[in-house]
């Protein structure tokens, strides 16, 4: 499986509760294989179940706090 690493940095604010991360397809598929993972204090992953949204050839994956973390997908 591929990764991207990302920061809470990375986040972007969607509303005044939700945050989100932007991909395009081409970068990390279709979703249909997208597992999302939080980087947690002790420097372990821990899988969580994130909404995502599709918008033409954009995925959006939303989360209330912007977090340290991983995307793992197939391409």
């Amino acid at each position: 499986m591929a990764q991207i690493i990302f920061s809470k940095e990375d986040f972007t604010k969607r509303n005044e509760k939700e945050y989100q991360l932007e991909y395009n397809v081409n970068e990390i598929g279709k979703g249909s294989d997208l597992i999302v993972e939080r980087l947690t204090e002790k420097g372990d992953y821990e899988i969580i179940q994130a909404p995502l949204q599709k918008s033409n050839d954009k995925i959006f994956i939303i989360w209330d706090t912007p977090f340290d973390g991983r995307i793992l997908f197939d391409l």
